[in-house]
């Protein structure tokens, strides 16, 4: 296995997201036309991308099972996060099949694309959406599957201080380096003198 993938499964899920996206987009596109020439078109562009985006998403699958059983998730909420992804995956799948089998059934009876097969279409859809940002979360908020080649020495060494949400970051040693010259700066200041007694205070 290539050194920077720990699995393939973050690779599949990209042409399955794609492809079913885009099945579901030519499905409602080839209701709206309504019997137009190119409704034909757009239905055969629809059903390959459903036939292949089906087979993608079983692959997608078996592969994000090892996933599960392979990357390291100890810690109890990056384990719930999987279990979510999991979970969101399982019912995507799902509906999925139905999804298919309609699509089967339609092509194969010749019938219209009818209002209870564009409701599944868009739980699909949905459920997909919601599946692929639950995985986002395990990689960028837990950073579950992520291989850093920098030691943890030369991340602290290079860690930012964040200055009150400004979006400027400056190294300890800058920050360091403008409170000495501040409170050098303090003690050369020349004590004011009151303006109505003249004394110095």
């Amino acid at each position: 296995m290539i050194e920077i993938i720990p699995n393939w499964h973050p690779i599949f899920v990209h042409f399955t997201v794609a492809l079913l996206t885009t099945a579901v987009g030519f499905f409602l596109l080839a209701r709206i036309v309504g019997n137009r020439p190119i409704r034909k078109q757009w239905l055969n562009v629809a059903h390959w991308n459903l036939w292949v985006g089906a087979g993608f998403a079983l692959i997608t699958s078996v592969a994000g099972f090892l996933a599960f059983n392979s990357v390291a998730h100890s810690t109890f909420l990056s384990h719930t996060a999987m279990e979510t992804h999991r979970n969101w995956a399982l019912a995507t799948l799902a509906v999925l099949l139905v999804f298919t089998l309609m699509a089967w059934w339609n092509q194969h009876t010749k019938q219209a694309i009818q209002i209870p097969f564009l409701a599944v279409a868009l739980l699909l859809l949905g459920l997909l959406f919601s599946t692929a940002w639950h995985g986002g979360e395990l990689v960028y908020r837990y950073g579950i599957g992520v291989i850093s080649s920098i030691p943890e020495e030369s991340r602290e060494n290079d860690r930012h201080t964040d200055t009150k949400g400004t979006g400027k970051h400056h190294h300890s040693s800058e920050v360091e380096s403008v409170e000495i010259h501040k409170q050098a700066d303090d003690k050369a200041t020349p004590a004011k003198e009151h303006p109505t007694d003249g004394h110095s205070h």
